[in-house]
């Protein structure tokens, strides 16, 4: 049977996949494991986005913790980073988002925190699902007096904002900002910190009603941004995705700016005033060449990992570094958060372009962006990590190393999720790249079969 957990939760089409018996179960699971070294009765942080199954499966979720005899404190519709910052703050034994961040409206998620506002650890994840696989076998169900109870809060998002402001206090008055809030966890809480720190926003899809989150707006659909921030004659745009974990821009001509290129702004401005820890960025093997190629120029020091910001922020927790993040605009400001966190990284994206004056299209200058391909190979999920078994596919790699050395780079990696071997290359020729690329997807996919 596949695993639950895949790389951000549990995640599936709600009410098919993702079921409030499932919800329940999670909520009874992860309660005991979560909670097990406690003497006293424990509390759990349960927050989601604005989909409409989110009613559904939270209650479901805080049924499952309260008949294990924990208590559960519902924050409402809130973004992912706040749920996790207030976890810690709070010293409750754990959080929980219900959020299928950037995907349509039918799917929903389940994400756990631990008391200190990290994402589980895989050994903690399997203890959840091995609890819920065997029965929930040995796990009391209390009575009378000892079942858990629901506290409503509504001044949660009232305090991620003041703790966004006072991290990056910056004086946005001179700022005109168009807001993409993909009709998601963000409508509320973006708008607000920029209006409190004086910018004239302009918002929009900022309107959730339960079905219409990410649709055709927001972090994955940047087209309407884009053109709003040139009518508008404004200064940036910002996207959030739907549980507002992640963060792209669009500068003042209407060009998208990503995860890598606003790491390579506040990671340099940062390392100027001496706050970026040990003069080091964390980011993946997908991010861009010229995002690495600026760390050799700019002498910093450029640590690589997996896909996935999980891996991210295990590095950088390994090694003391407080910035890191992906391409994707998953950004980490380890000092202020423990995960991708949209509102902080638009703020200090901000305060750069006030401390230097300078608009947000100089300010990308600092990297070069290297043009991409990116191919998918279907391959038989069982096979996909032994692509390099195959001498003609081993082969073929080798000579596109030789072909793009020093001008540019090939990366062949199995989805995490998905019968796929993805195929990328980067180089200085679009139309050369893609022709490759399809050309060694074809390959892998033809053999591999």
């Amino acid at each position: 049977m596949a695993r639950l957990f895949g790389t951000d939760g549990v995640r599936g089409v709600a009410n098919e996949e993702l079921t409030p018996l499932l919800a329940m179960q999670l909520g009874q699971a992860g309660a005991t494991v979560l909670t097990k070294e406690n003497e006293h009765r424990p509390t759990i942080m349960v927050g989601c986005d604005t989909r409409i199954s989110g009613d559904m499966l939270a209650n479901a979720l805080m049924a499952g913790i309260c008949s294990v005899g924990a208590n559960a404190v519902y924050v409402g519709v809130i973004p992912t980073p706040a749920v996790a910052y207030l976890t810690k703050k709070y010293k409750v034994e754990a959080g929980v988002v219900i959020s299928a961040s950037h995907n349509p409206v039918e799917f929903n998620g389940i994400k756990f925190f631990d008391g200190n506002g990290y994402k589980l650890p895989d050994s903690l994840e399997d203890e959840i699902e091995d609890l819920i696989r065997n029965g929930m076998q040995g796990v009391e169900l209390p009575t009378g007096s000892r079942v858990g109870k629901i506290k409503y809060r509504t001044d949660a998002r009232e305090e991620y904002i003041n703790h966004a402001i006072q991290s990056v206090p910056v004086n946005l008055s001179e700022l005109k900002i168009v807001v993409d809030c993909a009709e998601g966890a963000s409508y509320y809480t973006s708008v607000e910190a920029l209006r409190e720190l004086g910018a004239n926003v302009v918002p929009i899809h900022n309107m959730p009603d339960g079905t219409n989150i990410n649709a055709n707006c927001g972090s994955t659909h940047m087209e309407e941004l884009q053109a709003r921030v040139v009518y508008e004659k404004a200064h940036v745009g910002l996207a959030f995705d739907g549980d507002a974990d992640r963060l792209l821009a669009v500068d003042e001509n209407g060009t998208i700016i990503d995860g890598d290129q606003i790491m390579a702004i506040v990671g340099t401005h940062m390392r100027d005033q001496g706050k970026l820890k040990k003069d080091t960025i964390v980011a993946t093997v997908m991010s861009n060449l010229g995002f690495f190629k600026m760390g050799e120029r700019e002498h910093l020091q450029m640590e690589q990992t997996k896909v996935g910001d999980r891996y991210v922020l295990e590095r950088m927790r390994e090694i003391g570094a407080s910035l890191g993040g992906e391409q994707s605009g998953h950004v980490i400001f380890l000092d202020e958060n423990t995960t991708g966190d949209g509102l902080l990284s638009a703020l200090h994206l901000l305060e750069v372009m006030v401390d230097t004056g300078k608009p947000l299209s100089e300010l990308a200058k600092v990297m070069t962006v290297m043009p991409q391909a990116l191919v998918n190979a279907k391959v038989p999920n069982h096979k996909k990590e032994k692509y390099m078994e195959y001498p003609e596919i081993a082969g073929a790699i080798d000579e596109l190393n030789r072909k793009f050395a020093g001008e540019g780079r090939v990366l062949i990696r199995p989805s995490g999720t998905e019968p796929k071997v993805r195929v990328m290359i980067e180089g200085k020729d679009q139309r050369m790249i893609e022709e490759e690329a399809h050309k060694l997807a074809d390959l892998i996919q033809n053999i591999m079969l």
